[in-house]
């Protein structure tokens, strides 16, 4: 249970690409995060990451109309079906191919998908309890390129299916006698989108130069005709039928799934074959496009029902239209890169775009022109993470010089600060938790401060020079930071701002800083294999100086300050005494790391692993353990006093990332040497650049860019209940596994449920909860706690063992986040932390964790409950005026009047006051 983490949700990425869709109460966006499938609940103002992942980058996702169910199609053609309902995955299916996109019919019994040049129609899952795999039903060719997209109609008769080839397609789902298929033509670039008129076979097809064209139907849907065979075809029929029913008797169910009609459409077909069948003919055509423009379109969207037609452009322009009279509403630029979806809500009033290229998701409401939400993660990867003291917010600093600070509870940024001209190498908190200080290559240390979303401090050095590291003392009054060229630590002042010292000594680059949490100690790592502690009250000299056996690239001091860890470029990790400069212990984990063979890598992994290491380090919030990670998929966490490897986390699972398998795929190997090093777009004399060795970040100019899997910062949570890891998939938080249902303490066969609830009949409370804790059943705990009266709280907080109190503020903590009984609760923890408070201060470090947890519950209602009481406060007084001024004449008043009103308007409140809080007294509390 200590250790029993779990992926809980993904920050800081927030689309990579694929389509957008929006839930079916049109609440929630649901976006494509890599390999992983993201929630924003836009109501509520959070976000959830569902616990699955597909092996390469999601291509599409295609939800069912009831909106329980979800296709997820990756790069590499794999399928997922997922219960959006209890977020696991059901079954896994593979269409042997690229998928371009997927949707169901919106009846919910079918589902297209367009694979190549053709489309391929299967029988969704049903809502019975037999599950059957998807079966396939009708393969449908004609277009001479690959497809792109797909639209049902509303009775899900028939669908349409656009292609790179400039063609439009309608097919007939059911055998219908007058539409087979049926070709539509007059673009001169590939088809973005098409899409039906509601309750008809009227469609608009869209391309990618910006060209419009409405399309008339001279049939209904109720005019379609079902084929029906007569004479000798209906006995060959039913023959047939017979047989295909013995021998899928025979057959498995993946037997059966590969077999399904063909149907072969022509784009010319003969004159005998068009009597008495559907035409269409075209109404208009439309440009977006003015003359001499060339900007093409890249995503659209279409709402039936308020026949509203959005458009996403290269430019990052988007359109609102009316159709079928093609009138703008409006037109918009949100952004510089290109519109890659578009998707509207049930409503129609809320549309989501998403960027690929800035990694961006906008909800845009277009009645009111306002934006619902607009997030962006960073546009390169994210190098620097810090938790604040109360565990509430994660700040992240990226290459692209830009400061993020994201809220754990909801999942979204709220501020981003774009101060730093360069890429962004260490961030911190202040002990106050409302100042963040950053280090940047630009030259700069800069503090932010969080009430007022400002760059308050800028510090500098008098040589310009590049910082790699940044720390802050526990009192907030000291900031230090790291040159890498330079090979100098600067000292600042807060307050002033003024250089206090620079401090000589390294004769390599700094590579971390960290300052101990109970004394005034500040460690520096340096790639000149020493580790030097310095005294930052006896002008700043160097107290002890640690001898290494190898390059020093992470440092770390434990909570409590008695101990200092130190990652090294030999893959050890070194535990040191800062008192008295020995070396306590070490761990060897060059095989733990475990990294992977890059593609264009000329040795194996097991060769490349020489030259890898941990490169950022983080002690748990006990002390006890110690997270480590670098250039591989994995972190490792080990355990201090044993040395050991307890548990491995892997990050990740994406084959789309590099170095993520140990082994190079053998089917990429041909005669001339790996198909990766064989640049397919290149000449015949350009072909792939090897990267030079040392190259952490790859050649982003390259015309094929494969990022690299690594793990560029580490932190644990001061709560203790989960820890944050920046890496190249974003920022994954890993959280205490909730669902473990039995993990009883100190348990024996007198524990009962039935015993519990006996005592509590019995009035004796401590013996219940005791009781309770062992069995360690949440809901039972809950029972033996509310039924506790008020009165009596003091008394069972008194009679309650020390080692049982831990136990009962870590389940306040976590109570605090769902229960409604605020004030009950908070009197709980009042009296156990005033009757217990000197017990509980000798240990202070063991209880850090579950304090800190127990604050930030509490702080988080604070802030709610302030905010609310603020505005009902504001809300009386202003009725309070208006009924005092109703029927008087206003008169010119002296300027002393308005504050004797405001006294006044005290007093009524205090009254108001009094009189709640006696009727409060009265009734029963809670």
């Amino acid at each position: 249970m200590k250790f029993a983490y779990r992926f809980s949700n993904l920050l800081g990425t927030v689309y990579r690409r694929g389509n957008l869709n929006f839930t079916c109460d049109g609440n929630s966006v649901i976006s494509p995060v890599g390999n992983r499938i993201t929630v924003f609940d836009l109501k509520n103002n959070k976000s959830d990451t569902l616990p699955l992942a597909t092996t390469y980058n999601v291509r599409c996702v295609a939800l069912s109309p009831d909106g329980r169910l979800a296709i997820v199609v990756d790069e590499g053609g794999a399928a997922l079906l997922v219960s959006l309902v209890c977020r696991s995955v059901l079954h896994r299916f593979h269409f042997k191919g690229s998928v371009h996109s997927v949707a169901f019919s919106p009846d919910g019994r079918r589902f297209v998908i367009t694979k190549g040049n053709m489309a391929q129609l299967y029988h969704a899952p049903g809502k019975t309890r037999e599950f059957n795999a998807f079966v396939l039903d009708k393969t449908y060719f004609g277009p001479y390129d690959e497809t792109t997209c797909i639209d049902w109609t509303d009775d899900s008769r028939c669908f349409v299916v656009g292609s790179k080839d400039m063609s439009t397609w309608v097919f007939g789902a059911e055998r219908w006698d007058n539409l087979i298929y049926y070709a539509l033509g007059g673009h001169k670039d590939a088809i973005v989108a098409c899409f039906f008129e509601s309750n008809s076979l009227d469609l608009y097809s869209l391309s990618q130069d910006g060209a419009l064209c409405v399309w008339q139907c001279d049939t209904p849907p109720e005019g379609l005709r079902r084929k029906a065979p007569t004479g000798w075809k209906a006995d060959l029929l039913r023959r047939e039928q017979e047989e295909e029913e013995e021998e899928e008797e025979e057959e498995g169910p993946e037997d059966r799934a590969e077999r399904g009609t063909t149907v072969r459409g022509k784009a010319a077909p003969a004159e005998d074959e068009r009597q008495g069948k559907v035409k269409y003919f075209r109404r208009a055509r439309y440009f977006f496009n003015k003359e001499g423009d060339f900007n093409n379109l890249t995503a659209a969207a279409y709402h039936k029902k308020t026949h509203l037609l959005v458009t996403g452009f290269a430019s990052g322009i988007f359109h609102l239209h009316e159709l079928p009279e093609f009138n703008l509403i409006h037109s918009l630029s949100i952004s510089d890169q290109r519109i890659s979806s578009v998707a509207i809500n049930s409503a129609g009033d809320w549309i989501a775009f998403g960027c690929s290229g800035l990694g961006q998701l906008l909800v845009w409401e277009w009645q009111s022109e306002s934006y619902v939400l607009k997030q962006q993660g960073h546009f390169n990867s994210m190098v620097t993470l810090a938790y604040s003291p109360d565990g509430q917010y994660i700040a992240t600093g990226g290459d692209d010089g830009k400061v993020k600070v994201w809220n754990t509870l909801s999942g979204f940024c709220f501020i981003t600060f774009t101060e730093h001209s360069s890429g962004v190498t260490g961030v911190a908190f202040t002990a106050t938790g409302y100042v963040i200080v950053t280090s940047s290559m630009d030259g700069t240390v800069r503090a932010f401060d969080l009430h007022r979303y400002r760059n308050f401090r800028t510090f500098t050095s008098p040589r310009p020079t590049q910082f790699s590291c940044v720390a802050v003392d526990s009192s907030g009054e000291i900031v230090s930071a790291g040159a890498q060229d330079s090979f100098e630590i600067f000292v600042w002042s807060m307050q002033t701002g003024r250089l206090l010292d620079v401090l000589s000594g390294h004769e390599g680059p700094i590579s971390g800083l960290c300052f101990n949490p109970m004394k005034s100690i500040l460690a520096s790592a340096s790639w000149d294999k020493t580790v030097r502690l310095w005294d930052m009250y006896d002008s700043w000299r160097t107290k002890e100086t640690l001898a290494l056996t190898s390059d020093a690239l992470a440092v770390m001091f434990r909570p409590d300050g008695a101990e200092l860890a130190v990652a090294t470029l030999n893959s050890q990790i070194t535990f040191w005494d800062p008192e008295n400069a020995v070396q306590t212990g070490s761990i060897e984990g060059r095989h733990d790391l475990k990294t992977g063979r890059k593609e264009l890598d000329k040795i194996t992994a097991k060769h490349s692993a020489k030259g890898k290491a941990f490169t950022t380090l983080c002690y748990s919030a006990d002390g006890q353990s110690i997270l480590a990670g670098g250039m591989s998929k994995f972190v490792c966490l080990y355990h201090v006093r044993e040395q050991i490897l307890v548990k491995r986390f892997q990050l990740s699972c994406n084959l789309s990332l590099d170095a993520m398998e140990e082994f190079l795929n053998r089917r990429k190997m041909t005669e001339f040497g790996n198909l990766a090093l064989i640049d397919q777009d290149a000449g015949e004399e350009a072909g792939v650049a090897i990267p030079l060795p040392g190259v952490k970040k790859g050649d982003m100019s390259s015309r094929h860019f494969k990022p690299e899997i690594r793990v560029t910062s580490l932190r644990f949570s001061p709560t203790g209940r989960c820890w944050a890891a920046t890496s190249t998939e974003g920022l994954l938080i890993f959280s205490l596994d909730a669902r473990m249902l039995f993990d009883p303490y100190e348990l024996d066969t007198s524990v009962t449920p039935g015993r519990i609830r006996k005592a509590l009949r019995r009035r004796q409370f401590t013996q219940a909860i005791l009781m309770a804790f062992r069995l360690n059943e949440k809901t039972l705990t809950q029972e033996a706690l509310e039924a506790v009266p008020w009165a009596e709280i003091e008394v069972v907080s008194a009679s309650l063992p020390e080692l049982y109190v831990d136990k009962v503020l870590e389940f306040l903590a976590s109570s605090f986040e769902v229960s409604r009984h605020l004030e009950f609760y908070l009197v709980w923890t009042q009296k156990l932390l005033l009757l217990h408070g000197q017990k509980l201060k000798s240990r202070a470090g063991q209880l850090l964790p579950a304090v800190q947890f127990l604050q930030k519950s509490i702080q988080r209602h604070l802030d709610d409950m302030a905010k609310l009481c603020d505005w009902n406060r504001y809300n009386i007084q202003y009725a309070l005026a208006v009924s005092r001024q109703q029927g008087t004449k206003r008169t010119l008043e002296p300027l002393g009047m308005e504050e004797d009103a405001a006294v006044s308007d005290e007093d009524s409140l205090h009254l108001l006051r009094g009189s709640a809080d006696e009727g409060a007294e009265e009734g029963m509390l809670e």
